[in-house]
């Protein structure tokens, strides 16, 4: 198991999203993705996203104006 930063600051829905897709190939079951993301509709496309990809969403938390969200693969 492995964990992967994935920083996706300053850039605007869906490519953050886009961005975790891209990581995919790379992951292992059991990885952990870390996504850093300041897009204002990151938290909401997050989630669907885990929903719709059979993913478990850990956790999301708050930085300030960055959201990191905990993707487990």
């Amino acid at each position: 198991m492995a964990t992967i930063i994935l920083d996706t600051k300053g850039l605007k829905c869906p490519q953050p999203i886009l961005k975790i897709a891209a990581k995919l190939p790379e992951l292992s079951p059991g990885d952990i993705l870390q996504v850093m993301a300041d897009c204002p509709t990151f938290e909401d496309d997050v989630k669907k996203w885990c929903t719709r990809m059979k993913k478990t969403l850990l956790a999301v938390t708050k930085e300030g104006e960055v959201k990191i969200a905990q993707i487990q693969f």
